[in-house]
């Protein structure tokens, strides 16, 4: 599975193909999140040049707030995205947040960047069940994935930073992390002059630890995911619902027809197996999965002690560490299931290697622990039905990423 995960996100940079709308670069304000001319980087190869920059930058269209849509599927959740008001997303500013994400200078040795541990070729996590850090520190927790963020304000497994602005200054300072300082991190960035050239156009008081972190969350925000297979089986599914009555008449009524048969064309181009099909049903289902993955994101964003790593003497305990309530006692949030079969290991502690692993967990009812969340039962599935759930957590909901210039930085 990962191979071939890799070789479609490959195959995907170097044809240039894509789900997601593509529109001319710079044309206008309006744009569909998973444009690859939001992630290309400055035009050019190697390098960024002074020039390059300076061309980039003296561009009034790469400066314009943009007026941000999410692609389909994904799209039912517009109402829920979340950029805050000082922090408005330009192009410039995607564009900085690109380069820094990927830049090792971050970090106290120049070996740990953000994508160290959240990498778009593994998903935008990390294979390892803990992140690793400068001199190989392992930490704590599984890496969390970098995409869909747009759609979320708390952040971290727990919940500790209110925005992704917070979130992605963190690792910096963190010794386990990038080991680095806020103060050490900005000197740097200023003696590097392709950076102090960005940051002084686009920020009005130039390079601040603040404005790194206003930078870097605006290109994780442009980080989605696009259409998934689900999405198209479940327009199809409420069309049928709402005109079940009209359906055998549809020829009378040709643009409710039209967008019928354009709905199961979708359909048709992005099929799922029969037994990926069930495993949609038992998703909302017996499986109970919707309890907490719901939505267009498949995620409540809360948090949920499902007794993953409860069974030892000091166990984690997640949001309680922030709150400091006895409800949130080993609560951790809901991630995400799009494009999860591209990010294992599974749960805060990466304990679960595989989705399998995942569901037979979840059929048990976890582990018993005084806060296990009432949502978890014990679902009693057959081999079928798992087999069934997994294959729809691989087909139904893997969709593309956007391509992304992971080069060309100053």
């Amino acid at each position: 599975m990962k191979f071939f995960v890799v070789l479609s996100f490959l195959a995907t940079a170097v044809l240039g193909t894509s789900a997601f709308a593509v529109s001319p670069r710079n044309a206008s304000d309006e744009v569909v999140l998973g444009d690859p001319a939001l992630t290309a980087g400055v035009p050019g190869v190697g390098l960024l040049t002074a020039e390059a920059l300076d061309a980039w930058l003296s561009d009034p269209a790469n400066h314009k707030t943009l007026k941000v849509q999410l692609p389909a599927g994904l799209d039912a959740a517009q109402a829920n995205v979340y950029i805050p008001a000082d922090n408005p997303m330009t192009r410039a500013k995607i564009e900085l947040g690109r380069q820094l994400y990927f830049d090792e200078r971050l970090s106290s040795d120049n070996t740990i960047s953000c994508a160290s541990c959240h990498d778009p070729f593994q998903g935008y996590g990390a294979e390892t069940a803990f992140g690793i850090g400068v001199r190989g520190q392992q930490g704590g927790r599984n890496s969390p994935i970098s995409y869909n963020r747009i759609l979320s304000k708390s952040q971290f497994w727990d919940g500790r930073a209110g925005s992704l602005e917070e979130q992605a200054v963190g690792p910096v300072a963190n010794p386990i992390e990038m080991g680095n300082t806020h103060a050490t991190c900005v000197e740097t960035l200023k003696k590097i002059p392709g950076y102090k050239k960005q940051f002084d156009v686009i920020f009005s008081d130039g390079v601040t630890i603040d404005n790194v972190g206003m930078a870097i969350a605006t290109f994780e925000r442009a980080i989605v995911t696009g259409p998934a297979p689900s999405d198209a089986y479940d327009a199809v599914i409420k069309f049928e619902k709402v005109f079940a009555d009209d359906l055998e008449y549809l020829d009378e009524e040709p643009e409710l027809n039209a967008k019928y048969t354009k709905l199961k064309k979708a359909v048709a181009q992005s099929p799922m197996s029969d037994s990926a099909q069930r495993g949609m049903v038992l998703f909302a289902g017996k499986a109970n999965c919707t309890a907490c993955h719901a939505g267009a994101n498949f995620t409540d964003e809360q948090y949920h002690n499902l007794g993953v790593g409860m069974a030892t003497d000091k166990p984690d305990l997640g949001r309680y560490e922030v709150t400091k309530d006895d409800k949130d006692r080993g609560a951790f949030k809901t991630p995400t299931l799009r494009n999860v079969a591209m990010s294992p290991p599974y749960m805060h502690d990466g304990s679960q290697q595989t989705l399998e692993e995942v569901v037979d967990w979840y059929d048990k009812g976890g582990h018993k622990n005084p806060g296990l969340s009432d949502k978890m039962k014990v679902l009693k599935l057959n081999d079928q039905e798992k087999a069934d759930l997994v294959a729809y957590m691989v087909e139904g909901l893997s969709g593309e990423f956007p391509v992304v210039n992971q080069g060309r930085l100053p």
